[in-house]
C-alpha cells in the first residue's frame, strides 16, 4: 500500500483531541492477558536504553524500568502517574507530528493501543526514525478496542486482521526503517482481547 484513499483518515469527531482526552482515564484499555502481552513482547524484542512511550499514559506496560523513559501524552494527570517515567511531555501529536527531541536521542519507541487515532501517522513515524539512533526500535501493539469516534475511518472500515498490514504500511512510507514484522501476539475470544504487533528498526 503506497497511499490511502481519500477521506481514510477522516474522524467521526474532528474536534480538537485536548478536549476529549481532558479528563484522566486511570484505567486499562485492553484486558490484563493483553496487557501481559505487551509487557512481554517488549522483554522479547529487549526494549531498553532510553525508551520514549508515545500517546502514552498512567502505565507504558515495560516489566522493568529502562535508562530512562520519556512519556508523551495528551493528559498531564495521567502522565504524572506513570511510575517509570523520567520526563512527561505533554504533546498533541495529531495537531503537530513533530516530535521535540533532537535527533537519535532514543533506542526505542513504543505506541501502545493507540496508532489507530493518528490522523498524520506517517509524519509521526517518520519523526520516529528521525529520533531514533540506528538499530533502536519502533512498536506498535494494538487489539480491537479503541474509542470509535477518534478512530481514523479507515481503521474501522477494515477487517481487524487487515490493520496490521496498516500499521507496517505506515513504517514503510515514513523510510528509514527496515521491513517491519508482523505478529498476531493472541488470539481474541469471546472472554479476551486480541494482541497484535508491529516492529521495525531504524535502518
Amino acid at each position: 500500500m503506497d497511499r490511502f484513499p481519500d477521506g481514510f483518515f477522516d474522524r467521526a469527531d474532528p474536534s480538537p483531541d485536548p478536549g476529549f482526552y481532558d479528563a484522566p482515564r486511570l484505567v486499562h484499555h485492553i484486558d490484563e492477558r493483553a496487557v501481559d502481552g505487551v509487557g512481554a513482547l517488549y522483554d522479547e524484542l529487549g526494549v531498553s536504553g532510553d525508551v520514549l512511550d508515545l500517546m502514552s499514559s498512567w502505565v507504558s506496560h515495560l516489566r522493568t524500568a529502562p535508562r530512562s523513559l520519556t512519556v508523551l501524552g495528551l493528559n498531564a494527570t495521567e502522565l504524572a502517574a506513570n511510575p517509570m517515567a523520567s520526563e512527561r511531555v505533554v504533546h498533541d501529536l495529531n495537531d503537530d507530528p513533530r516530535l521535540p527531541f533532537p535527533d537519535a536521542s532514543f533506542d526505542a519507541a513504543l505506541n501502545c493501543v493507540s496508532v489507530d487515532y493518528l490522523v498524520r501517522p506517517v509524519e509521526v513515524l517518520a519523526e520516529v526514525a528521525r529520533v531514533l539512533r540506528p538499530g533502536g526500535l519502533s512498536v506498535c501493539t494494538f487489539s480491537n478496542r479503541c474509542f470509535p469516534t477518534k478512530a481514523v475511518r479507515g481503521w474501522l472500515t477494515v477487517p481487524e486482521d487487515q490493520r496490521p498490514g496498516i500499521v507496517a504500511a505506515y513504517h514503510r512510507l515514513a523510510g528509514g526503517f527496515e521491513e517491519p514484522v508482523v505478529q498476531q501476539r493472541l488470539a481474541g475470544t469471546w472472554r479476551h482481547d486480541p494482541l497484535w504487533a508491529v516492529w521495525a528498526r531504524r535502518r
